[in-house]
Protein backbone atom coordinates (compact mmCIF):
# COMPACT_ATOMS: atom_id res chain seq x y z
CA UNK A 1 0.00 0.00 0.00
CA UNK A 2 2.83 2.79 0.60
CA UNK A 3 4.73 1.53 -2.28
CA UNK A 4 1.85 2.55 -4.75
CA UNK A 5 2.04 6.55 -4.60
CA UNK A 6 6.05 5.91 -4.69
CA UNK A 7 5.99 3.90 -7.99
CA UNK A 8 3.56 6.10 -9.73
CA UNK A 9 5.55 9.25 -8.08
CA UNK A 10 8.75 7.97 -9.81
CA UNK A 11 7.70 7.52 -12.99
CA UNK A 12 5.49 10.57 -13.80
CA UNK A 13 8.45 12.57 -12.46
CA UNK A 14 11.03 11.39 -14.54
CA UNK A 15 9.80 12.89 -18.23
CA UNK A 16 9.84 16.49 -16.12
CA UNK A 17 12.97 16.18 -15.34
CA UNK A 18 13.87 15.80 -18.55
CA UNK A 19 12.40 18.41 -19.77
CA UNK A 20 13.97 20.62 -17.42
CA UNK A 21 17.08 19.84 -18.59
CA UNK A 22 16.03 20.15 -21.81
CA UNK A 23 14.72 24.14 -21.44
CA UNK A 24 17.96 24.71 -19.28
CA UNK A 25 20.07 25.83 -22.33
CA UNK A 26 17.41 28.76 -23.50
CA UNK A 27 19.01 31.65 -24.80
CA UNK A 28 21.00 33.86 -22.53
CA UNK A 29 19.51 37.52 -21.77
CA UNK A 30 16.40 37.04 -23.34
CA UNK A 31 14.22 37.12 -20.56
CA UNK A 32 15.94 40.24 -19.28
CA UNK A 33 13.39 43.93 -19.49
CA UNK A 34 15.51 45.43 -22.17
CA UNK A 35 16.51 42.60 -24.44
CA UNK A 36 17.64 43.66 -28.01
CA UNK A 37 17.54 47.29 -27.08
CA UNK A 38 21.03 47.82 -26.54
CA UNK A 39 21.69 46.88 -30.47
CA UNK A 40 18.86 49.48 -31.17
CA UNK A 41 20.70 52.17 -29.18
CA UNK A 42 23.66 51.68 -30.66
CA UNK A 43 22.48 51.33 -34.38
CA UNK A 44 20.52 54.71 -33.99
CA UNK A 45 23.33 56.52 -32.11
CA UNK A 46 25.89 55.64 -35.15
CA UNK A 47 23.34 57.49 -37.70
CA UNK A 48 22.17 60.65 -35.82
CA UNK A 49 24.91 60.83 -32.63
CA UNK A 50 21.95 60.99 -30.20
CA UNK A 51 20.99 58.83 -27.20
CA UNK A 52 18.17 57.14 -27.47
CA UNK A 53 16.13 55.62 -24.17
CA UNK A 54 13.39 53.43 -23.67
CA UNK A 55 11.60 54.55 -20.79
CA UNK A 56 9.82 51.21 -18.36
CA UNK A 57 9.51 52.67 -15.34
CA UNK A 58 7.68 55.72 -13.29
CA UNK A 59 11.36 56.72 -11.95
CA UNK A 60 12.90 56.60 -15.88
CA UNK A 61 9.94 58.66 -17.43
CA UNK A 62 10.66 61.27 -14.03
CA UNK A 63 14.13 61.48 -15.00
CA UNK A 64 13.83 61.89 -19.06
CA UNK A 65 10.97 64.54 -18.11
CA UNK A 66 13.55 66.51 -16.18
CA UNK A 67 15.92 66.22 -18.60
CA UNK A 68 13.93 67.09 -21.36
CA UNK A 69 13.11 70.21 -19.47
CA UNK A 70 16.67 71.25 -18.79
CA UNK A 71 17.26 71.12 -22.76
CA UNK A 72 13.93 72.77 -23.39
CA UNK A 73 12.34 75.35 -20.97
CA UNK A 74 13.10 78.61 -22.52
CA UNK A 75 16.01 77.99 -24.05
CA UNK A 76 16.67 78.59 -28.21
CA UNK A 77 16.54 74.82 -29.68
CA UNK A 78 18.69 74.04 -31.95
CA UNK A 79 18.67 71.16 -34.48
CA UNK A 80 20.87 68.59 -32.44
CA UNK A 81 18.69 69.49 -29.31
CA UNK A 82 15.40 69.16 -30.64
CA UNK A 83 16.82 65.84 -32.33
CA UNK A 84 17.77 64.17 -28.78
CA UNK A 85 14.49 65.64 -27.19
CA UNK A 86 12.54 63.85 -29.79
CA UNK A 87 14.61 60.51 -29.12
CA UNK A 88 14.01 60.98 -25.11
CA UNK A 89 10.51 62.07 -25.25
CA UNK A 90 8.32 61.07 -28.16
CA UNK A 91 5.83 58.16 -27.02
CA UNK A 92 5.69 56.74 -30.51
CA UNK A 93 8.96 56.27 -30.20
CA UNK A 94 8.12 54.38 -26.88
CA UNK A 95 5.36 51.84 -28.56
CA UNK A 96 8.11 50.83 -31.41
CA UNK A 97 10.93 49.97 -28.52
CA UNK A 98 7.62 47.87 -26.93
CA UNK A 99 7.42 45.75 -30.19
CA UNK A 100 11.40 44.88 -29.09
CA UNK A 101 10.27 43.47 -26.10
CA UNK A 102 7.10 41.73 -27.69
CA UNK A 103 9.23 40.13 -29.74
CA UNK A 104 12.20 38.69 -27.14
CA UNK A 105 8.86 37.55 -25.13
CA UNK A 106 7.76 35.56 -28.41
CA UNK A 107 11.57 34.21 -28.74
CA UNK A 108 11.83 33.34 -24.94
CA UNK A 109 8.68 31.67 -25.34
CA UNK A 110 9.85 29.54 -28.43
CA UNK A 111 13.28 28.47 -26.45
CA UNK A 112 10.90 26.50 -24.42
CA UNK A 113 9.45 23.13 -24.64
CA UNK A 114 6.07 21.85 -24.34
CA UNK A 115 4.73 21.32 -21.03
CA UNK A 116 3.76 17.82 -20.70
CA UNK A 117 0.49 16.77 -19.70
CA UNK A 118 -0.08 14.50 -16.94
CA UNK A 119 -3.45 12.38 -16.22
CA UNK A 120 -4.26 9.80 -13.10
CA UNK A 121 -7.35 8.06 -13.55
CA UNK A 122 -9.39 4.85 -12.02
CA UNK A 123 -11.37 2.12 -13.41
CA UNK A 124 -14.63 1.45 -11.73
CA UNK A 125 -15.84 2.81 -9.01
CA UNK A 126 -13.91 1.24 -6.53
CA UNK A 127 -10.60 3.99 -6.28
CA UNK A 128 -8.36 1.29 -4.90
CA UNK A 129 -9.11 -1.53 -7.60
CA UNK A 130 -7.16 0.15 -10.77
CA UNK A 131 -5.36 3.91 -11.04
CA UNK A 132 -3.52 4.68 -14.16
CA UNK A 133 -1.09 7.66 -14.71
CA UNK A 134 0.63 8.93 -17.69
CA UNK A 135 3.03 11.66 -19.04
CA UNK A 136 1.80 12.94 -22.47
CA UNK A 137 4.57 14.78 -24.17
CA UNK A 138 4.92 16.13 -27.58
CA UNK A 139 7.66 14.71 -29.79
CA UNK A 140 6.78 16.86 -32.92
CA UNK A 141 7.17 20.04 -31.04
CA UNK A 142 10.80 18.57 -29.41
CA UNK A 143 11.99 17.26 -32.83
CA UNK A 144 11.45 21.00 -34.57
CA UNK A 145 12.19 22.93 -31.12
CA UNK A 146 15.60 24.03 -33.11
CA UNK A 147 13.87 25.37 -35.68
CA UNK A 148 10.84 27.28 -34.18
CA UNK A 149 13.67 28.96 -32.08
CA UNK A 150 15.75 30.08 -35.39
CA UNK A 151 12.51 31.45 -36.82
CA UNK A 152 11.95 33.30 -33.93
CA UNK A 153 15.10 34.69 -33.54
CA UNK A 154 15.23 35.90 -36.93
CA UNK A 155 11.81 37.72 -36.46
CA UNK A 156 13.63 38.97 -32.83
CA UNK A 157 15.93 40.54 -35.03
CA UNK A 158 13.77 42.31 -37.49
CA UNK A 159 11.91 43.80 -34.86
CA UNK A 160 15.14 45.68 -33.79
CA UNK A 161 15.95 47.14 -37.10
CA UNK A 162 12.39 48.22 -37.25
CA UNK A 163 12.74 50.10 -33.99
CA UNK A 164 16.21 51.49 -34.90
CA UNK A 165 14.13 52.31 -38.26
CA UNK A 166 11.94 53.86 -36.34
CA UNK A 167 14.06 56.02 -34.52
CA UNK A 168 15.71 57.05 -37.67
CA UNK A 169 12.77 57.95 -38.83
CA UNK A 170 11.64 60.19 -36.30
CA UNK A 171 14.76 61.43 -35.85
CA UNK A 172 15.26 62.44 -39.47
CA UNK A 173 11.64 63.93 -39.58
CA UNK A 174 12.59 65.86 -36.15
CA UNK A 175 15.48 67.69 -38.06
CA UNK A 176 12.91 68.62 -41.20
CA UNK A 177 10.17 70.30 -38.74
CA UNK A 178 13.46 72.15 -36.74
CA UNK A 179 13.90 73.13 -40.65
CA UNK A 180 10.74 74.28 -41.69
CA UNK A 181 10.53 75.99 -38.57
CA UNK A 182 13.04 78.16 -38.57
CA UNK A 183 13.21 78.84 -42.57
CA UNK A 184 9.18 80.04 -41.90
CA UNK A 185 9.98 82.48 -39.09
CA UNK A 186 13.25 83.58 -41.61
CA UNK A 187 10.87 84.40 -43.90
CA UNK A 188 8.32 86.25 -41.35
CA UNK A 189 11.73 88.29 -40.22
CA UNK A 190 12.61 89.48 -43.81
CA UNK A 191 8.96 90.01 -44.83
CA UNK A 192 8.15 92.64 -41.77
CA UNK A 193 11.18 94.81 -42.75
CA UNK A 194 9.98 94.16 -46.73
CA UNK A 195 6.50 95.65 -44.99
CA UNK A 196 7.79 98.73 -43.55
CA UNK A 197 9.64 99.30 -46.41
CA UNK A 198 6.62 98.76 -48.49
CA UNK A 199 4.23 101.02 -45.97
CA UNK A 200 6.99 103.96 -46.52
CA UNK A 201 6.66 103.60 -50.29
CA UNK A 202 3.20 103.94 -50.35
CA UNK A 203 3.17 106.65 -48.28
CA UNK A 204 5.50 108.11 -50.70
CA UNK A 205 3.75 107.39 -53.73
CA UNK A 206 0.59 109.07 -52.46
CA UNK A 207 2.42 112.39 -50.54
CA UNK A 208 4.06 112.80 -54.59
CA UNK A 209 0.36 111.95 -56.02
CA UNK A 210 -1.00 115.29 -54.27
CA UNK A 211 1.54 117.06 -55.37
CA UNK A 212 0.81 115.58 -59.35
CA UNK A 213 4.14 114.09 -59.51
CA UNK A 214 2.93 110.90 -59.41
CA UNK A 215 0.57 109.83 -61.40
CA UNK A 216 -3.00 107.90 -59.55
CA UNK A 217 -1.96 104.14 -61.46
CA UNK A 218 1.41 104.36 -60.07
CA UNK A 219 0.21 105.39 -56.50
CA UNK A 220 -2.27 102.22 -56.68
CA UNK A 221 0.56 100.37 -57.81
CA UNK A 222 2.25 100.97 -54.58
CA UNK A 223 -0.40 100.70 -52.40
CA UNK A 224 -1.02 96.99 -53.61
CA UNK A 225 2.12 95.69 -53.26
CA UNK A 226 2.14 97.03 -49.66
CA UNK A 227 -1.35 95.37 -49.38
CA UNK A 228 0.53 92.33 -51.13
CA UNK A 229 3.05 91.92 -48.62
CA UNK A 230 1.06 92.55 -45.23
CA UNK A 231 -0.67 89.94 -46.22
CA UNK A 232 2.07 87.53 -47.35
CA UNK A 233 3.82 88.89 -43.81
CA UNK A 234 0.18 87.19 -42.00
CA UNK A 235 0.23 84.32 -43.78
CA UNK A 236 3.80 83.52 -42.77
CA UNK A 237 3.50 84.19 -39.52
CA UNK A 238 0.44 81.85 -39.70
CA UNK A 239 2.69 78.58 -41.49
CA UNK A 240 5.79 79.35 -38.88
CA UNK A 241 3.63 78.88 -35.91
CA UNK A 242 2.07 75.64 -37.38
CA UNK A 243 5.80 74.52 -38.48
CA UNK A 244 6.86 74.70 -35.16
CA UNK A 245 3.56 73.24 -33.53
CA UNK A 246 4.60 70.31 -35.72
CA UNK A 247 8.40 70.64 -34.65
CA UNK A 248 6.46 70.26 -30.99
CA UNK A 249 5.07 67.19 -31.46
CA UNK A 250 7.42 65.58 -32.80
CA UNK A 251 9.46 66.25 -29.88
CA UNK A 252 6.25 65.15 -27.40
CA UNK A 253 6.26 68.63 -25.87
CA UNK A 254 3.08 69.64 -23.93
CA UNK A 255 2.15 72.17 -21.21
CA UNK A 256 5.42 74.28 -19.47
CA UNK A 257 7.92 73.07 -21.79
CA UNK A 258 6.61 74.28 -25.01
CA UNK A 259 7.83 77.29 -23.89
CA UNK A 260 11.28 77.40 -26.17
CA UNK A 261 12.12 79.43 -29.31
CA UNK A 262 13.79 78.49 -32.78
CA UNK A 263 16.32 80.50 -34.56
CA UNK A 264 15.25 82.98 -36.71
CA UNK A 265 17.69 82.48 -39.27
CA UNK A 266 18.96 79.05 -41.00
CA UNK A 267 22.63 78.40 -41.25
CA UNK A 268 24.80 79.73 -43.81
CA UNK A 269 25.35 77.44 -46.51
CA UNK A 270 28.90 74.68 -46.48
CA UNK A 271 31.91 75.82 -48.28
CA UNK A 272 31.09 72.82 -49.93
CA UNK A 273 29.18 70.00 -51.35
CA UNK A 274 29.96 66.54 -49.56
CA UNK A 275 31.23 64.13 -52.76
CA UNK A 276 29.35 60.80 -52.76
CA UNK A 277 31.32 58.25 -55.63
CA UNK A 278 30.00 55.43 -54.11
CA UNK A 279 26.68 56.85 -52.98
CA UNK A 280 25.18 53.18 -54.19
CA UNK A 281 27.20 51.38 -52.56
CA UNK A 282 26.98 52.68 -49.34
CA UNK A 283 23.15 52.72 -49.39
CA UNK A 284 23.05 49.15 -50.04
CA UNK A 285 25.33 48.76 -47.49
CA UNK A 286 23.58 50.63 -44.20
CA UNK A 287 19.81 50.60 -45.50
CA UNK A 288 18.07 49.41 -42.01
CA UNK A 289 14.95 48.44 -44.56
CA UNK A 290 17.22 46.00 -46.91
CA UNK A 291 18.33 44.55 -44.00
CA UNK A 292 14.55 43.71 -43.01
CA UNK A 293 13.92 42.30 -46.18
CA UNK A 294 16.98 40.26 -46.04
CA UNK A 295 15.98 38.84 -42.12
CA UNK A 296 12.52 38.24 -43.53
CA UNK A 297 13.57 36.18 -46.26
CA UNK A 298 16.09 34.42 -43.59
CA UNK A 299 13.02 33.88 -41.26
CA UNK A 300 10.44 32.70 -44.23
CA UNK A 301 13.28 30.10 -45.08
CA UNK A 302 13.18 28.49 -42.13
CA UNK A 303 10.05 28.49 -42.04
CA UNK A 304 9.80 26.73 -45.00
CA UNK A 305 12.39 23.94 -43.45
CA UNK A 306 9.72 23.26 -40.66
CA UNK A 307 6.56 23.30 -42.72
CA UNK A 308 9.15 20.55 -44.73
CA UNK A 309 9.14 19.10 -41.10
CA UNK A 310 6.06 19.00 -40.27
CA UNK A 311 4.75 18.15 -43.71
CA UNK A 312 2.92 14.41 -43.00
CA UNK A 313 2.55 14.70 -39.27
CA UNK A 314 1.66 17.63 -37.57
CA UNK A 315 0.97 16.20 -34.19
CA UNK A 316 3.12 14.05 -32.49
CA UNK A 317 2.96 12.69 -28.91
CA UNK A 318 3.99 9.82 -26.28
CA UNK A 319 2.35 8.64 -23.80
CA UNK A 320 4.04 6.99 -20.74
CA UNK A 321 3.26 5.84 -18.04
CA UNK A 322 1.54 2.76 -14.95
CA UNK A 323 -1.05 0.92 -13.97
CA UNK A 324 -1.43 0.12 -10.51
CA UNK A 325 -4.31 -2.45 -9.78
CA UNK A 326 -4.38 -4.52 -6.88
CA UNK A 327 -7.13 -7.77 -6.27
CA UNK A 328 -7.93 -9.56 -3.16
CA UNK A 329 -6.61 -13.11 -3.15
CA UNK A 330 -8.61 -16.29 -2.54
CA UNK A 331 -6.75 -16.74 0.67
CA UNK A 332 -8.28 -13.44 1.69
CA UNK A 333 -4.82 -11.85 1.14
CA UNK A 334 -4.36 -8.65 -1.27
CA UNK A 335 -2.20 -8.69 -4.51
CA UNK A 336 -0.64 -5.92 -6.31
CA UNK A 337 0.56 -5.32 -10.30
CA UNK A 338 1.75 -2.28 -11.64
CA UNK A 339 2.39 -2.42 -15.34
CA UNK A 340 4.29 0.22 -17.08
CA UNK A 341 2.46 1.42 -20.08
CA UNK A 342 3.42 3.18 -23.50
CA UNK A 343 1.33 4.51 -26.44
CA UNK A 344 1.78 6.37 -29.58
CA UNK A 345 -0.60 9.09 -31.06
CA UNK A 346 -0.17 10.72 -34.05
CA UNK A 347 -3.10 12.16 -36.87
CA UNK A 348 -2.89 9.95 -40.01
CA UNK A 349 -2.55 12.37 -43.14
CA UNK A 350 -5.46 10.69 -45.15
CA UNK A 351 -7.02 14.26 -46.43
CA UNK A 352 -4.64 17.05 -45.61
CA UNK A 353 -1.25 15.33 -47.24
CA UNK A 354 0.89 18.82 -46.38
CA UNK A 355 0.91 19.87 -50.42
CA UNK A 356 -1.25 22.87 -49.77
CA UNK A 357 0.92 24.26 -46.74
CA UNK A 358 4.12 23.69 -48.81
CA UNK A 359 2.46 25.65 -51.83
CA UNK A 360 2.31 28.37 -49.82
CA UNK A 361 5.26 28.66 -47.96
CA UNK A 362 7.15 28.36 -51.62
CA UNK A 363 5.40 30.89 -53.02
CA UNK A 364 5.74 33.51 -49.36
CA UNK A 365 9.84 32.75 -50.00
CA UNK A 366 9.79 33.71 -53.84
CA UNK A 367 7.25 36.60 -52.94
CA UNK A 368 10.03 37.88 -50.17
CA UNK A 369 12.82 37.39 -52.70
CA UNK A 370 11.29 39.32 -55.08
CA UNK A 371 10.64 41.88 -53.32
CA UNK A 372 14.10 41.95 -51.69
CA UNK A 373 15.51 42.18 -55.39
CA UNK A 374 13.19 45.56 -56.01
CA UNK A 375 14.11 47.02 -52.91
CA UNK A 376 17.49 47.04 -53.82
CA UNK A 377 16.95 48.29 -57.29
CA UNK A 378 14.97 51.34 -55.44
CA UNK A 379 17.49 51.64 -53.06
CA UNK A 380 20.08 52.47 -55.82
CA UNK A 381 17.82 55.05 -57.31
CA UNK A 382 16.77 56.57 -54.64
CA UNK A 383 20.53 56.46 -53.11
CA UNK A 384 21.50 58.49 -56.97
CA UNK A 385 17.88 60.72 -57.47
CA UNK A 386 18.49 62.17 -53.69
CA UNK A 387 22.71 62.92 -53.98
CA UNK A 388 21.42 64.89 -57.58
CA UNK A 389 19.01 66.72 -55.83
CA UNK A 390 21.46 67.38 -52.99
CA UNK A 391 24.49 68.89 -55.42
CA UNK A 392 21.46 70.19 -57.47
CA UNK A 393 19.96 72.54 -54.26
CA UNK A 394 23.54 73.16 -53.13
CA UNK A 395 24.51 74.76 -56.29
CA UNK A 396 21.06 76.67 -57.08
CA UNK A 397 21.29 78.34 -53.28
CA UNK A 398 24.82 79.08 -53.68
CA UNK A 399 23.83 81.02 -57.04
CA UNK A 400 21.49 83.03 -55.54
CA UNK A 401 23.33 83.97 -52.42
CA UNK A 402 26.59 84.28 -55.01
CA UNK A 403 24.90 86.22 -57.97
CA UNK A 404 21.70 86.93 -57.43
CA UNK A 405 21.48 88.48 -53.88
CA UNK A 406 24.44 90.78 -54.71
CA UNK A 407 23.28 91.86 -57.96
CA UNK A 408 19.59 93.21 -57.02
CA UNK A 409 21.48 94.86 -53.70
CA UNK A 410 24.00 96.76 -55.63
CA UNK A 411 21.25 97.40 -58.28
CA UNK A 412 19.00 98.83 -55.56
CA UNK A 413 21.84 100.78 -53.92
CA UNK A 414 23.25 102.46 -57.66
CA UNK A 415 19.16 103.17 -57.81
CA UNK A 416 19.06 104.91 -54.70
CA UNK A 417 21.99 107.08 -55.51
CA UNK A 418 20.23 108.24 -58.69
CA UNK A 419 17.16 108.84 -57.45
CA UNK A 420 19.24 111.47 -54.81
CA UNK A 421 20.88 112.99 -57.84
CA UNK A 422 17.77 113.42 -59.72
CA UNK A 423 18.69 110.73 -62.48
CA UNK A 424 16.26 108.37 -62.32
CA UNK A 425 12.56 108.93 -60.90
CA UNK A 426 10.37 107.06 -58.52
CA UNK A 427 9.20 104.24 -60.40
CA UNK A 428 12.59 102.73 -61.14
CA UNK A 429 13.78 103.02 -57.61
CA UNK A 430 10.54 101.82 -56.25
CA UNK A 431 10.84 98.68 -58.81
CA UNK A 432 13.76 97.62 -58.09
CA UNK A 433 13.05 97.58 -54.74
CA UNK A 434 10.14 94.84 -55.30
CA UNK A 435 12.57 92.78 -57.00
CA UNK A 436 14.75 92.42 -54.65
CA UNK A 437 12.61 91.46 -52.54
CA UNK A 438 11.30 89.12 -54.53
CA UNK A 439 14.97 88.06 -55.03
CA UNK A 440 15.49 86.94 -51.46
CA UNK A 441 12.27 85.32 -51.33
CA UNK A 442 13.88 83.18 -53.80
CA UNK A 443 17.14 82.72 -51.58
CA UNK A 444 15.75 81.89 -47.99
CA UNK A 445 13.58 79.09 -50.35
CA UNK A 446 16.79 77.53 -52.01
CA UNK A 447 18.74 77.46 -48.64
CA UNK A 448 16.01 75.99 -46.94
CA UNK A 449 15.20 73.56 -49.77
CA UNK A 450 19.20 72.83 -49.29
CA UNK A 451 19.52 72.02 -45.73
CA UNK A 452 16.23 69.66 -46.23
CA UNK A 453 18.05 67.79 -49.35
CA UNK A 454 20.77 67.42 -46.87
CA UNK A 455 18.63 65.58 -44.46
CA UNK A 456 17.12 63.50 -47.81
CA UNK A 457 20.32 62.17 -48.65
CA UNK A 458 20.54 60.94 -45.31
CA UNK A 459 17.74 59.14 -45.42
CA UNK A 460 18.42 57.55 -48.31
CA UNK A 461 21.97 56.03 -47.63
CA UNK A 462 20.35 54.96 -43.88
CA UNK A 463 17.14 53.64 -44.75
CA UNK A 464 13.41 54.73 -43.98
CA UNK A 465 12.12 55.63 -47.28
CA UNK A 466 10.86 59.03 -48.12
CA UNK A 467 10.45 59.67 -44.24
CA UNK A 468 13.64 58.39 -43.01
CA UNK A 469 17.01 58.45 -41.42
CA UNK A 470 19.12 61.82 -40.39
CA UNK A 471 22.24 61.63 -41.77
CA UNK A 472 23.99 64.27 -43.03
CA UNK A 473 26.18 67.31 -41.52
CA UNK A 474 23.12 69.06 -39.20
CA UNK A 475 22.88 72.55 -39.91
CA UNK A 476 24.54 74.26 -36.77
CA UNK A 477 21.70 76.34 -35.03
CA UNK A 478 22.09 80.31 -35.71
CA UNK A 479 24.37 82.84 -34.06
CA UNK A 480 23.89 83.06 -30.13
CA UNK A 481 22.90 86.06 -30.37
CA UNK A 482 19.99 85.75 -33.04
CA UNK A 483 16.23 86.01 -31.23
CA UNK A 484 14.24 83.32 -31.17
CA UNK A 485 10.36 82.45 -31.43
Amino acid sequence: MKRRPLTMAVVITIPLIAAGCATGGALEGISEPMAGFTTVAARAESVTGKESVWVQSAEEARTVSERVKRLVQKKTVGPDTAVQVALLNNKGLQVAYAEIGLSAADMWQESMLVNPTISVGMIGVDPVRTIEGAVVGNILALATHKRRVAVADARFRQAQLRAAEETLRLAADTRRAWINAVSAWERVSYLTKAQAAADAASELAQKLGETGAFTKTGQAREHVFYAEITGQAAEARLAARTAKEELTRLMGLWGPDVSYSVPNMLPALPKGAKAKRAIEAEALKNRVDLEIAKLELEALAKSYGLTEATRYVTDLELLSGVEVEREESEEGGTEKTVSPTLELEFVIPIFDTGKARMRKAELAYMQAANRMAEKAVNIRSEARSSYDAYRSTYDIARHYRNNVVPLRTKIEAESVLTYNGMITNTFELLADTRAKISSIMLSLNAKRNFWLADVNLGSAIHGGGASSAAGGDAPAAAEAGAEGH
